[in-house]
């Protein structure tokens, strides 16, 4: 056994490109896209989609926005040709959506796969064979040449069909992959690109795609950058060629690979939806698509309901989202910890605070909210699924919660006092909390605290402008009754309770809001109390009637005391 079994590995050589322009560039507007969730996403899958699913996903897709969609491998398996055939014939492709399809450089593949197009009113046949050394020692066991006449026999092969296709009305667009590109000689990429080239006769006119495949990632994405550029400032006619890229992610970086060609000089991205696909997946078209709507440049692709796409996705392919899944998780816009937690509160309050006035001024705004890379709102996504409250989380994370889903808007101080104590009982659970729990939890340290003190009844009048009162109040179920007086209710209230026998405390905070509209609407009330020896304690009291919540809301922090 090897001491050290990394050295029977090496390193990908790098691409001789010293004057390279890519890292100096800026992305300013979103290229083409093709999905090929229903062919290279679709052959991933343990079990493939039946004909119905893939109908399902196809329309997702248009309603997405794809205009160039890879439909299947119609060679391939009489469903793949079936499902052509459906599209075609029920007029479920849209008049503006292109139809691709991917067909080896065999003729008995091509004619099979051009009848599965007659009658489509625009396909583009994608055409691919194998061009890395490792393939074409050990897969085909041919030289070069040889390679490349398989490659140029192809091409003719399909340009000697496409009479049937056109005769119909059917445009067509041609594309060549030379598969595992990645892994080719970039001069010996350019010779049997260049003669595939020969045979179509691409112009400016009337384009052909070439794809440069990363089908299986060897080196890091500025490697595949590299190799874009070369091929974009050495390949013949790039003015007649569309530059087209489809990444893996076998090093986790496809996404990565894709922007930076993209900067390289590609045209247009293939990818599927969440990066379903073949050993680590295909690029994840959504995070690519995403990024670019997060620097400002519109993708031309709507993810607006995003939650809807998850789970037609899930529903047809049998695949799950993890939660970590840029953009598309559950987790991805969702605060745990306290002071993401605090400053995410902040930011949306700013950002609220700044739409207010920007639609006075008829100003533009631009969204930068800690640690929300996006408005969760221009996926679908609700406030409320921001901020969640575990263990980890702080006063911020639960007045947070409190407020955006009940409208319980907690003081600060009073946070302060309440964060702890729920913090404490999570903690206990060992797991996440709802807002109904964490509400219960409030009710329950606060507005449900009825011992000792509880109130009977309450009446005040005044005179001269001295509020009196008349209370009747329960301790420990004994009935105690007091009178007192003040410039107003609480005032009076407090003087009352000194002449009970009550150690003596003031009203240091108060604070109350509408929890509901409507006559019926009741009111809740914040009371932090202070006694002489220096101890606090906030109580809280809800009632239809503000000043009776108000009352409970002493009696409350008293009970706390």
């Amino acid at each position: 056994m090897q001491k050290d079994p990394s050295k029977k590995y090496r390193p990908f050589p790098p691409v001789h490109l010293p004057d390279r322009q890519w890292p100096d560039r800026v992305l300013t507007h979103a290229p083409r896209w093709c999905s090929v969730d229903l062919r290279d996403g679709n052959q991933a899958l343990a079990v493939p989609m039946n004909i119905s699913q893939k109908l399902e996903l196809f329309q997702t897709l248009v309603k997405i926005g794809f205009k160039e969609i890879e439909v299947g491998f119609p060679s391939a398996s009489n469903t793949e040709f079936a499902f052509n055939r459906l599209l075609i014939e029920k007029g479920h492709a849209p008049d503006d959506v292109w139809l691709q399809v991917l067909v080896q450089a065999r003729e008995d593949l091509i004619k099979r796969t051009v009848e599965s197009l007659i009658g489509a009113k625009k396909v583009i046949i994608h055409m691919y064979n194998s061009t890395s050394p490792a393939q074409r020692r050990v897969v085909f066991g041919k030289s070069k040449d040889e390679i490349k006449a398989i490659a140029v026999n192809g091409a003719r092969l399909i340009k000697e069909r496409l009479h049937r296709l056109e005769a119909g009305g059917t445009e067509v667009m041609l594309q060549y992959s030379p598969e595992s590109f990645s892994m080719t000689e970039v001069e010996y990429a350019k010779e049997i690109s260049e003669a595939v080239m020969d045979v179509w006769q691409p112009t400016p006119q009337r384009k052909m795609i070439l794809n440069l495949p990363d089908t299986v990632e060897v080196a890091m994405p500025n490697v595949y950058a590299d190799q874009i550029e070369w091929m974009c400032r050495n390949i013949k006619n790039r003015e007649s060629l569309v530059i087209s890229l489809h990444t893996h992610n076998d090093r986790s970086t496809g996404v990565a690979a894709t922007e930076l060609g993209l900067l390289a000089g590609a045209d247009r991205v293939e990818g599927t939806l969440f990066g379903n696909g073949e050993r680590t997946g295909n690029l994840d078209i959504v995070t690519v698509a995403m990024n670019h709507y997060m620097h400002g440049i519109d993708p031309k692709l709507d993810f607006s309901q995003l939650g809807s796409v998850i789970d037609v996705y899930e529903r047809c392919t049998g695949m799950t989202v993890p939660p970590r899944q840029p953009y598309a998780g559950e987790l991805v816009f969702t605060a745990f910890s306290g002071s993401h937690q605090d400053a995410i509160k902040k930011g949306l309050a700013e950002w609220e605070e700044k739409k207010a006035e920007s639609g006075k001024q008829k100003a533009e705004i631009y969204w930068d909210v800690p640690y929300l890379t996006i408005d969760p709102a221009d996926i679908g996504r609700k406030y409320q699924e921001v901020i969640r409250v575990n263990s980890q989380s702080g006063k911020g994370g639960v007045a947070y919660l409190l407020e955006s889903e009940f409208g319980i808007a907690l003081p600060k101080d009073m946070q302060r006092e309440f964060g702890p104590i729920a913090n404490d009982a999570v903690d206990k659970l060992g797991r996440e909390v709802t807002g109904a729990e964490l509400k219960a939890m409030f009710w329950g340290e606060y507005v449900e605290k009825s011992s000792p003190w509880s109130l009977k009844s309450f009446e005040t009048g005044s005179k001269n402008g001295v509020v009196k009162c008349q209370a009747t109040l329960l301790r420990d179920d004994q009935a105690v009754e007091f009178s007192g007086e003040g410039n107003g209710p609480l005032a009076a209230l407090v003087h009352g309770f000194s002449t009970v026998g009550v150690p003596r405390f003031e009203i240091s905070n108060y604070s109350e809001h509408a929890l509901s509209s409507g006559e019926t609407a009741a009111a809740i009330a914040y009371i932090q109390i202070k006694t002489a020896d220096g101890k606090s304690r906030w109580g809280a009291g809800v009632d239809t009637n503000i000043e009776l919540a108000s009352i409970k809301a002493v009696l409350s922090a008293l009970n706390r005391l």
